[in-house]
């Protein structure tokens, strides 16, 4: 009844400060009782807007409920600053609920504010990412640099026939962009590091460059196979971004990262236009479960879910090959 009786002003706190943490709740220890939690502030749960891509798992499909990054073969795997997005879609809102923290320690949930990070970010670096855009590539597939020009090309089309239509983005199959011979990527198009508010107007550094430059990932804990490892391209050159831009991206985003110790029963709320979110590395197990929430009052916004419904095979098919987390889960933790 509290999150009823509060809706307006909690709604009105999340577009204030970008997220809100709620701590101490029993009802949200288990997976009905945090249903009640956000239908009672009355949000309407979508897709993840990458479901499609064959990353993404339902903990509990019925009740909208996606697993996050839990498996076991992923905890060493520091997952850095980033947006739930793509160029097509990304959701309004997100909350994020612990059910089970990491049994050996770990596995903080990790926020910053996009606005304060975007207020703090070096001047000549903000202008010249601005200026000449970043482009992301999400996958890397190597053959070997021997083959002649015919069979690259062939095997580069049927891989842009059949693979690239089922990510719900705009996807261009380049080789051997990051130098690698042989390498064929999957890059995004070009996009902006900043991004303004739909609702509020306010500039936000909205970007997944702290999670996915490859100069990075290679300095911290990383559990990625190397067909996932992501790169970050300057778009005007298609250089890969250097390591000076990227520790200065690192250095600044960290600077505003706050890292919750999240208990069975926490809820993290958040403005996915506003804040960035990610996970430290963790021992043990650990059941973390997110809902993803589109517009409720702007329906010009919402999207048409069909489209990545019917795309939604390989996360299917990938999935099938997972173990899955029980369907209704209770903490016993405390």
């Amino acid at each position: 009844q509290f999150f009823a009786d509060n809706k307006e002003k909690i709604r009105a706190d999340l577009l204030k400060h970008g997220a809100i943490w709620f701590r101490g709740f029993d009802l949200m220890k288990s997976v009905s009782g945090y249903r009640e939690f956000w239908e009672a502030l009355e949000f309407d749960p979508c897709l993840d807007p990458l479901h499609s891509s064959g990353l993404r798992k339902f903990a509990s499909e019925r009740d909208a409920l996606y697993e996050e990054v839990n498996k076991p073969s992923l905890r060493g795997h520091y997952i850095g600053l980033h947006a739930e997005s793509t160029a097509k879609r990304t959701a309004a809102y997100a909350a994020f609920v612990c059910f089970q923290r990491a049994t050996e320690g770990g596995g903080r949930f990790l926020v910053a504010d996009g606005a304060a990070i975007l207020a703090d970010m070096d001047r000549k670096l903000l202008k010249d990412l601005y200026n000449r855009k970043i482009r992301i590539s999400v996958s890397n597939l190597d053959i070997p640099p021997s083959f002649p020009d015919f069979v690259k090309e062939g095997f580069k089309n049927a891989v842009d026939a059949a693979v690239a239509p089922k990510f719900d983005m705009d996807l261009e199959m380049i080789y051997e962009a990051d130098g690698k011979p042989g390498r064929l990527q999957a890059i995004e198009t070009a996009e902006s590091p900043i991004n303004r508010h739909p609702v509020t107007g306010m500039p936000v550094w909205m970007n997944n460059a702290h999670n996915h430059c490859r100069k990075l990932r290679d300095r911290r804990p990383c559990g990625v196979p190397e067909v996932g490892m992501t790169e970050v391209f300057y778009a005007d050159t298609m250089d890969t971004m250097s390591l000076e831009d990227c520790e200065t991206i690192k250095k600044i985003s960290e600077k505003h990262i706050t890292a919750l110790s999240m208990e069975p029963g926490d809820v993290l709320l958040v403005d996915n236009y506003r804040a960035l979110h990610g996970r430290d590395v963790f021992a043990g197990d650990r059941f973390h479960a997110v809902t993803w929430f589109t517009w409720d009052k702007q329906d010009e916004w919402r999207g048409d879910e069909r489209r990545i419904i019917e795309k939604n095979g390989l996360n299917v098919a990938i999935n099938k090959m997972m173990d899955f987390l029980p369907k209704d889960f209770v903490s016993d933790q405390s």
